[in-house]
Protein backbone atom coordinates (compact mmCIF):
# COMPACT_ATOMS: atom_id res chain seq x y z
CA UNK A 1 0.00 0.00 0.00
CA UNK A 2 1.72 3.59 -0.67
CA UNK A 3 1.92 6.79 1.22
CA UNK A 4 -1.05 8.17 -0.75
CA UNK A 5 -3.39 5.15 0.13
CA UNK A 6 -2.66 5.55 3.86
CA UNK A 7 -5.59 7.35 5.83
CA UNK A 8 -2.47 8.18 8.63
CA UNK A 9 -0.92 10.10 5.64
CA UNK A 10 -3.53 12.94 6.20
CA UNK A 11 -3.20 13.81 9.75
CA UNK A 12 -1.93 16.39 10.85
CA UNK A 13 -2.10 18.21 14.50
CA UNK A 14 -4.62 21.35 14.96
CA UNK A 15 -4.59 23.25 18.13
CA UNK A 16 -7.97 23.80 19.07
CA UNK A 17 -8.01 27.44 19.18
CA UNK A 18 -7.42 27.46 15.16
CA UNK A 19 -10.73 26.21 14.77
CA UNK A 20 -13.20 29.06 13.02
CA UNK A 21 -16.68 28.16 15.24
CA UNK A 22 -18.43 31.45 14.49
CA UNK A 23 -17.90 33.52 11.54
CA UNK A 24 -15.97 36.64 11.16
CA UNK A 25 -17.54 40.42 10.87
CA UNK A 26 -17.70 40.27 7.26
CA UNK A 27 -17.50 37.53 4.52
CA UNK A 28 -14.49 39.09 2.69
CA UNK A 29 -12.15 39.81 5.59
CA UNK A 30 -10.84 36.19 5.56
CA UNK A 31 -7.27 35.65 4.74
CA UNK A 32 -6.27 33.73 1.72
CA UNK A 33 -3.18 31.53 1.11
CA UNK A 34 -1.71 31.35 -2.75
CA UNK A 35 -0.44 28.29 -3.46
CA UNK A 36 1.70 28.24 -6.77
CA UNK A 37 1.88 23.83 -7.98
CA UNK A 38 5.01 25.39 -10.44
CA UNK A 39 7.20 26.58 -8.44
CA UNK A 40 5.97 25.70 -4.92
CA UNK A 41 5.83 29.50 -3.83
CA UNK A 42 3.56 30.22 -1.00
CA UNK A 43 2.30 33.48 -0.80
CA UNK A 44 -0.41 35.52 1.96
CA UNK A 45 -2.82 37.25 0.72
CA UNK A 46 -6.65 38.07 1.45
CA UNK A 47 -10.06 36.83 -0.11
CA UNK A 48 -10.22 40.82 -0.85
CA UNK A 49 -7.52 40.88 -3.60
CA UNK A 50 -8.98 37.98 -5.16
CA UNK A 51 -9.90 39.43 -8.39
CA UNK A 52 -5.92 40.79 -8.91
CA UNK A 53 -4.89 37.00 -7.92
CA UNK A 54 -7.15 35.95 -11.16
CA UNK A 55 -6.55 36.53 -14.86
CA UNK A 56 -9.35 38.42 -17.64
CA UNK A 57 -10.78 35.74 -18.82
CA UNK A 58 -10.91 33.46 -16.30
CA UNK A 59 -14.24 31.39 -14.66
CA UNK A 60 -14.77 31.05 -11.47
CA UNK A 61 -17.75 28.16 -10.95
CA UNK A 62 -20.59 28.46 -8.03
CA UNK A 63 -22.14 25.78 -6.34
CA UNK A 64 -25.69 27.59 -6.04
CA UNK A 65 -27.10 24.74 -3.98
CA UNK A 66 -29.02 25.95 -0.92
CA UNK A 67 -28.71 24.90 2.90
CA UNK A 68 -31.74 23.31 3.99
CA UNK A 69 -32.90 24.10 8.18
CA UNK A 70 -32.86 20.18 8.15
CA UNK A 71 -31.54 20.12 11.48
CA UNK A 72 -35.20 18.74 14.14
CA UNK A 73 -35.23 18.23 18.08
CA UNK A 74 -37.98 16.61 19.05
CA UNK A 75 -38.96 13.71 22.11
CA UNK A 76 -39.94 10.51 22.20
CA UNK A 77 -43.70 10.74 22.06
CA UNK A 78 -44.24 7.11 24.21
CA UNK A 79 -41.34 8.47 26.37
CA UNK A 80 -40.37 11.96 26.47
CA UNK A 81 -37.02 11.05 25.88
CA UNK A 82 -35.16 13.44 24.00
CA UNK A 83 -34.10 13.07 19.77
CA UNK A 84 -32.84 14.43 17.19
CA UNK A 85 -32.35 13.96 13.76
CA UNK A 86 -31.27 15.57 10.44
CA UNK A 87 -32.93 15.45 7.26
CA UNK A 88 -31.54 13.57 4.21
CA UNK A 89 -34.08 13.58 1.50
CA UNK A 90 -37.46 12.00 0.73
CA UNK A 91 -37.97 8.74 -1.13
CA UNK A 92 -40.17 7.64 -4.43
CA UNK A 93 -42.83 7.58 -2.10
CA UNK A 94 -42.61 10.56 -0.04
CA UNK A 95 -41.40 8.91 3.33
CA UNK A 96 -38.33 10.88 5.25
CA UNK A 97 -34.69 10.05 5.09
CA UNK A 98 -33.46 10.96 8.73
CA UNK A 99 -30.48 10.07 11.05
CA UNK A 100 -31.73 10.06 14.32
CA UNK A 101 -30.11 10.19 17.56
CA UNK A 102 -31.85 9.01 21.01
CA UNK A 103 -31.20 7.24 24.10
CA UNK A 104 -32.22 3.67 23.65
CA UNK A 105 -33.72 1.64 20.74
CA UNK A 106 -36.30 3.73 18.73
CA UNK A 107 -38.51 0.53 17.41
CA UNK A 108 -40.89 1.04 14.20
CA UNK A 109 -43.86 2.48 14.25
CA UNK A 110 -42.81 4.66 17.26
CA UNK A 111 -43.36 8.34 16.77
CA UNK A 112 -41.37 11.51 17.27
CA UNK A 113 -43.30 15.14 18.38
CA UNK A 114 -41.62 17.92 17.28
CA UNK A 115 -43.06 21.34 18.69
CA UNK A 116 -42.11 25.39 17.08
CA UNK A 117 -43.07 27.93 18.69
CA UNK A 118 -45.77 28.92 16.63
CA UNK A 119 -47.46 26.43 18.41
CA UNK A 120 -47.49 23.46 15.94
CA UNK A 121 -46.50 20.25 16.18
CA UNK A 122 -44.74 17.93 13.23
CA UNK A 123 -45.17 14.51 13.49
CA UNK A 124 -42.75 11.55 12.36
CA UNK A 125 -43.05 7.66 12.46
CA UNK A 126 -40.96 5.79 11.88
CA UNK A 127 -41.64 3.46 9.34
CA UNK A 128 -38.26 1.12 8.18
CA UNK A 129 -33.94 1.20 9.29
CA UNK A 130 -31.96 1.32 6.33
CA UNK A 131 -28.19 1.11 6.62
CA UNK A 132 -25.60 3.35 8.43
CA UNK A 133 -27.97 4.64 10.80
CA UNK A 134 -30.98 5.77 8.05
CA UNK A 135 -33.77 5.15 8.88
CA UNK A 136 -37.29 6.39 7.02
CA UNK A 137 -40.33 8.41 8.46
CA UNK A 138 -43.35 8.94 7.51
CA UNK A 139 -44.35 12.60 8.50
CA UNK A 140 -47.81 13.93 9.66
CA UNK A 141 -47.51 17.06 7.05
CA UNK A 142 -46.74 17.45 3.33
CA UNK A 143 -43.99 19.20 1.88
CA UNK A 144 -41.00 18.28 3.07
CA UNK A 145 -39.01 21.63 1.97
CA UNK A 146 -41.88 23.71 3.58
CA UNK A 147 -42.16 21.65 6.94
CA UNK A 148 -38.62 22.05 7.21
CA UNK A 149 -38.79 25.86 6.99
CA UNK A 150 -41.43 25.89 9.93
CA UNK A 151 -39.56 22.82 12.32
CA UNK A 152 -35.86 22.97 11.60
CA UNK A 153 -32.76 24.60 11.97
CA UNK A 154 -29.65 25.10 10.13
CA UNK A 155 -27.30 21.81 10.10
CA UNK A 156 -24.29 23.04 11.62
CA UNK A 157 -21.18 21.16 11.96
CA UNK A 158 -20.02 19.51 15.49
CA UNK A 159 -16.94 21.71 15.67
CA UNK A 160 -18.90 24.09 16.09
CA UNK A 161 -19.69 23.44 19.13
CA UNK A 162 -23.64 24.29 19.54
CA UNK A 163 -26.79 22.96 17.96
CA UNK A 164 -28.97 25.34 17.90
CA UNK A 165 -27.74 27.75 15.27
CA UNK A 166 -27.54 31.53 16.08
CA UNK A 167 -29.06 34.35 14.24
CA UNK A 168 -25.81 35.08 12.80
CA UNK A 169 -25.57 31.66 11.60
CA UNK A 170 -28.70 31.69 9.44
CA UNK A 171 -27.33 34.18 7.38
CA UNK A 172 -23.97 33.85 6.80
CA UNK A 173 -24.13 29.53 6.59
CA UNK A 174 -25.69 30.26 3.79
CA UNK A 175 -23.79 31.63 0.79
CA UNK A 176 -25.22 35.33 -1.15
CA UNK A 177 -25.80 33.69 -4.76
CA UNK A 178 -27.38 30.10 -3.00
CA UNK A 179 -30.65 28.78 -5.57
CA UNK A 180 -31.72 25.40 -5.07
CA UNK A 181 -32.50 23.68 -1.52
CA UNK A 182 -30.81 20.49 -0.91
CA UNK A 183 -27.94 20.85 1.08
CA UNK A 184 -27.34 19.51 4.98
CA UNK A 185 -24.00 21.45 4.61
CA UNK A 186 -22.75 24.92 2.91
CA UNK A 187 -20.03 24.53 0.45
CA UNK A 188 -18.00 26.45 2.46
CA UNK A 189 -15.68 28.04 0.42
CA UNK A 190 -18.25 30.13 -1.51
CA UNK A 191 -19.36 31.87 2.03
CA UNK A 192 -16.37 34.35 0.97
CA UNK A 193 -18.14 35.66 -1.41
CA UNK A 194 -19.93 38.90 -1.62
CA UNK A 195 -22.24 40.54 -4.27
CA UNK A 196 -19.54 43.20 -4.12
CA UNK A 197 -16.69 40.93 -4.38
CA UNK A 198 -18.21 39.07 -7.07
CA UNK A 199 -18.88 42.67 -9.23
CA UNK A 200 -15.26 43.65 -9.29
CA UNK A 201 -14.57 40.31 -10.36
CA UNK A 202 -16.86 40.50 -13.77
CA UNK A 203 -15.03 43.93 -13.71
CA UNK A 204 -11.87 42.25 -13.68
CA UNK A 205 -13.14 40.33 -16.74
CA UNK A 206 -13.67 37.20 -14.76
CA UNK A 207 -16.31 35.05 -15.62
CA UNK A 208 -18.99 33.74 -13.94
CA UNK A 209 -20.75 30.08 -13.86
CA UNK A 210 -22.84 27.62 -11.49
CA UNK A 211 -23.39 24.54 -11.02
CA UNK A 212 -25.40 22.39 -8.29
CA UNK A 213 -23.93 19.59 -5.83
CA UNK A 214 -26.30 19.29 -2.90
CA UNK A 215 -23.94 18.25 -0.19
CA UNK A 216 -25.07 15.19 1.80
CA UNK A 217 -24.63 12.59 4.98
CA UNK A 218 -20.86 12.03 3.65
CA UNK A 219 -19.65 15.42 4.75
CA UNK A 220 -20.14 14.36 8.17
CA UNK A 221 -19.24 10.43 7.61
CA UNK A 222 -15.34 9.95 9.07
CA UNK A 223 -12.92 7.99 6.77
CA UNK A 224 -12.85 4.77 9.16
CA UNK A 225 -10.53 2.58 7.09
CA UNK A 226 -7.05 2.71 6.68
CA UNK A 227 -6.28 1.50 3.26
CA UNK A 228 -8.19 4.13 1.51
CA UNK A 229 -8.94 1.62 -1.88
CA UNK A 230 -11.27 0.37 0.85
CA UNK A 231 -13.74 3.35 1.40
CA UNK A 232 -16.72 4.13 -0.27
CA UNK A 233 -18.50 7.62 -0.59
CA UNK A 234 -21.97 8.10 -0.15
CA UNK A 235 -23.36 9.69 -3.51
CA UNK A 236 -25.10 13.39 -3.89
CA UNK A 237 -26.72 14.52 -6.77
CA UNK A 238 -25.48 17.45 -8.63
CA UNK A 239 -25.97 19.13 -11.88
CA UNK A 240 -23.96 20.65 -15.05
CA UNK A 241 -26.36 22.80 -17.52
CA UNK A 242 -26.19 22.83 -20.97
CA UNK A 243 -26.06 26.76 -20.46
CA UNK A 244 -22.82 26.11 -18.01
CA UNK A 245 -20.97 23.57 -20.07
CA UNK A 246 -21.60 25.78 -23.85
CA UNK A 247 -19.69 28.43 -21.22
CA UNK A 248 -16.91 26.43 -19.86
CA UNK A 249 -15.90 25.07 -22.78
CA UNK A 250 -15.90 28.88 -24.47
CA UNK A 251 -14.35 29.91 -21.88
CA UNK A 252 -11.30 27.60 -21.88
CA UNK A 253 -10.90 27.71 -26.20
CA UNK A 254 -10.47 31.70 -25.51
CA UNK A 255 -7.80 30.48 -23.58
CA UNK A 256 -9.47 31.19 -19.71
CA UNK A 257 -8.52 28.95 -16.55
CA UNK A 258 -11.67 27.01 -15.02
CA UNK A 259 -11.63 28.06 -11.08
CA UNK A 260 -13.55 25.75 -8.98
CA UNK A 261 -14.63 27.38 -5.72
CA UNK A 262 -14.84 24.81 -3.29
CA UNK A 263 -14.71 21.03 -3.59
CA UNK A 264 -18.19 20.50 -4.45
CA UNK A 265 -18.10 22.66 -7.55
CA UNK A 266 -14.71 20.73 -8.79
CA UNK A 267 -16.21 16.92 -8.02
CA UNK A 268 -19.17 18.44 -9.92
CA UNK A 269 -16.92 19.41 -12.83
CA UNK A 270 -14.77 16.59 -12.64
CA UNK A 271 -18.09 14.05 -12.89
CA UNK A 272 -19.66 15.82 -15.78
CA UNK A 273 -16.22 16.02 -17.40
CA UNK A 274 -16.06 12.70 -17.61
CA UNK A 275 -19.22 11.19 -17.63
CA UNK A 276 -18.90 9.06 -20.99
CA UNK A 277 -15.65 8.96 -21.51
CA UNK A 278 -16.26 5.46 -22.71
CA UNK A 279 -18.06 6.55 -25.74
CA UNK A 280 -17.18 10.28 -25.88
CA UNK A 281 -14.11 12.31 -25.39
CA UNK A 282 -13.81 14.23 -21.99
CA UNK A 283 -15.09 17.50 -22.40
CA UNK A 284 -17.30 19.99 -20.76
CA UNK A 285 -21.30 18.60 -21.42
CA UNK A 286 -24.86 18.85 -19.99
CA UNK A 287 -25.23 16.52 -16.97
CA UNK A 288 -26.96 15.79 -13.99
CA UNK A 289 -26.72 12.55 -12.23
CA UNK A 290 -25.93 11.27 -8.69
CA UNK A 291 -21.87 10.81 -8.00
CA UNK A 292 -19.52 8.89 -5.80
CA UNK A 293 -16.85 10.25 -7.00
CA UNK A 294 -13.92 9.63 -4.84
CA UNK A 295 -10.82 11.98 -5.73
CA UNK A 296 -7.67 11.13 -4.22
CA UNK A 297 -3.69 11.19 -5.27
CA UNK A 298 -2.97 10.17 -7.82
CA UNK A 299 -6.29 11.37 -9.91
CA UNK A 300 -5.32 13.40 -13.14
CA UNK A 301 -7.66 16.33 -13.56
CA UNK A 302 -9.65 17.49 -16.61
CA UNK A 303 -12.00 20.16 -15.76
CA UNK A 304 -10.01 22.52 -13.47
CA UNK A 305 -7.22 24.46 -13.84
CA UNK A 306 -7.38 26.61 -10.28
CA UNK A 307 -9.48 25.84 -7.28
CA UNK A 308 -10.37 27.85 -4.36
CA UNK A 309 -10.86 26.07 -0.94
CA UNK A 310 -11.16 26.18 2.67
CA UNK A 311 -8.78 24.43 5.00
CA UNK A 312 -9.94 21.07 5.59
CA UNK A 313 -10.41 18.66 8.60
CA UNK A 314 -7.62 15.94 9.14
CA UNK A 315 -8.06 12.45 7.74
CA UNK A 316 -11.04 13.76 5.21
CA UNK A 317 -11.90 12.70 2.03
CA UNK A 318 -11.77 17.10 1.09
CA UNK A 319 -8.32 16.85 2.20
CA UNK A 320 -7.44 13.86 -0.03
CA UNK A 321 -9.01 15.87 -3.46
CA UNK A 322 -7.26 18.82 -2.23
CA UNK A 323 -3.77 16.82 -1.83
CA UNK A 324 -4.65 15.23 -5.43
CA UNK A 325 -4.84 18.93 -7.19
CA UNK A 326 -2.08 20.10 -4.75
CA UNK A 327 0.16 17.46 -4.09
CA UNK A 328 0.33 15.98 -0.54
CA UNK A 329 3.21 17.09 0.63
CA UNK A 330 3.10 20.64 -0.74
CA UNK A 331 -0.42 20.25 0.77
CA UNK A 332 0.90 19.08 3.90
CA UNK A 333 3.52 21.74 4.47
CA UNK A 334 0.79 24.74 3.62
CA UNK A 335 -1.05 23.55 6.17
CA UNK A 336 2.05 23.54 8.27
CA UNK A 337 2.57 27.14 7.72
CA UNK A 338 -1.01 28.18 7.84
CA UNK A 339 -0.90 26.63 11.85
CA UNK A 340 1.95 28.56 12.54
CA UNK A 341 0.36 31.63 10.72
CA UNK A 342 -2.50 31.37 12.92
CA UNK A 343 -4.91 30.79 9.94
CA UNK A 344 -8.60 30.27 10.95
CA UNK A 345 -9.71 26.71 9.83
CA UNK A 346 -13.25 24.77 8.43
CA UNK A 347 -16.56 26.15 7.27
CA UNK A 348 -15.98 29.81 9.12
CA UNK A 349 -12.09 30.22 8.58
CA UNK A 350 -9.73 30.93 5.98
CA UNK A 351 -9.22 30.01 2.59
CA UNK A 352 -6.49 29.01 -0.03
CA UNK A 353 -5.75 29.34 -3.90
CA UNK A 354 -4.00 26.44 -5.72
CA UNK A 355 -2.95 27.80 -8.67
Amino acid sequence: MSREDQLSSYDYPLPEELIAKVPLATRDASRLMVLDRRTHAIAHHTIRELPDLLETGDCLVLNNTRVLPARLFGIRTATGGKWEGLYLGTTATGLWRLIGQTRGYLRTNETITINNDAGETLLLKLIEKEADGVSQYEASTGDALESLQRFGTVPLPPYMDRKVATEADWERYQTTYAQHPGSVAAPTAGLHFTPELLDRCRQRGIRRAEVTLHVGIGTFRPVTVENLAEHRMHSEWCELSSKTATYLTEARAEGGRIVAVGTTSLRTLESAYHANDSTEAPGFREWRSETNLFIRPPYKFGSTDVLLTNFHLPKSTLLMLIAAFGGLDFVLEAYRIAIAERYRFFSYGDAMLIL
